[in-house]
C-alpha cells in the first residue's frame, strides 16, 4: 500500500508541476508592472490543452494504481489461482509501441512541416492501435476456450477488469486520433495539426507505459518486485 501511496503522491506532483509551468496558479491581479503590457493570449487553447490533457491523465494513473493496489491486496487470498499469460499478449505489446512509435514520427514530421510523413505516422498509429485492440480480443477469446471465465476465479475476473480498462482508454484515444486524421483528410494545413497529433503522441506514450506496468503485473513481475522491496525495508 505505502508503494500505492508513493505512486500516487507522484502524479499529483507531476500534475502540480505542469500547472505551475503553463502558469494557471499564477495571480494577475496581483502582477505589478506598465500598464498595458499584458502577455498576449494564445489563441490556439494550447496551453489549456496541455494543462487539460495532464490532469486527465494523472487522473488515470491515480485509477490505474488503485487498481493495481486492489490486485495486489486481493491475490495475497488463499483463492486466488493465477492466469496463463496467452502468448499473444506479448505480440500486442509490440504492435502498442509500434503504434507510440508511429504517433512520435508524426508528431515531429508536423514540426518539421512535412505533411506526407505526419499522414503517414497518423495511419499507421490508427492501423496499429486497432490492431491491438483486436490482438487484446484474441487473448479474451482464447482465454475463454481454455476455460477461464470471469465468474470461475478473481484473478480471471482482474484479468478482464484490466485488459478491458486499459482498452477502453486505448478506444478513447483512438476517437480523438480519428478525429485529428479527419481534420487532415479534409485538407487542414500542417500548423493547425500539430497541437493535435502532439497531446495524441503523449497520450499514447503514457498508455504505452500503463500497459508495460499492467504486463508486468499480470505476470507478476510487480509482484515479485514488492516482495523484493518489502525484504529490502524489513
Amino acid at each position: 500500500m505505502s508503494l500505492i501511496l508513493i505512486f500516487l503522491a507522484v502524479v499529483v506532483a507531476i500534475a502540480f508541476g505542469w500547472l505551475w509551468r503553463q502558469g494557471i496558479l499564477a495571480k494577475p491581479w496581483l502582477e505589478t508592472g506598465v500598464v498595458g503590457r499584458f502577455p498576449a493570449a494564445d489563441p490556439s487553447g494550447a496551453r489549456v490543452a496541455k494543462v487539460g490533457l495532464a490532469v486527465f491523465l494523472a487522473v488515470v494513473g491515480s485509477l490505474f494504481a488503485l487498481t493495481v493496489s486492489a490486485y495486489l491486496m486481493r491475490a495475497s487470498l488463499g483463492d486466488w489461482e493465477a492466469v496463463r499469460m496467452p502468448g499473444i499478449l506479448w505480440v500486442n505489446t509490440g504492435v502498442l509501441a509500434l503504434s507510440s512509435l508511429a504517433l512520435e514520427t508524426a508528431r515531429l514530421a508536423a514540426v518539421r512541416g512535412d505533411a506526407e510523413g505526419m499522414r503517414a505516422g497518423l495511419l499507421a498509429a490508427g492501423a496499429t492501435a486497432v490492431l491491438f485492440l483486436v490482438g487484446q480480443l484474441l487473448a479474451w477469446r482464447q482465454l475463454h476456450a481454455e476455460g477461464y471465465y470471469l465468474a470461475t476465479n478473481p484473478a480471471n475476473a482482474f484479468f478482464y477488469l484490466i485488459t478491458a480498462l486499459h482498452g477502453a482508454h486505448v478506444a478513447g484515444g483512438l476517437a480523438a486520433l480519428g478525429r485529428v486524421t479527419w481534420r487532415m483528410e479534409r485538407g487542414a494545413a500542417v500548423a493547425q495539426l500539430r497541437l493535435g497529433i502532439g497531446l495524441c503522441a503523449t497520450y499514447w506514450h503514457a498508455l504505452l507505459l500503463i500497459w508495460l506496468v499492467l504486463l508486468g503485473l499480470l505476470t507478476n513481475w510487480v509482484g515479485d518486485f514488492v516482495a523484493v522491496c518489502r525484504q529490502l525495508l524489513t
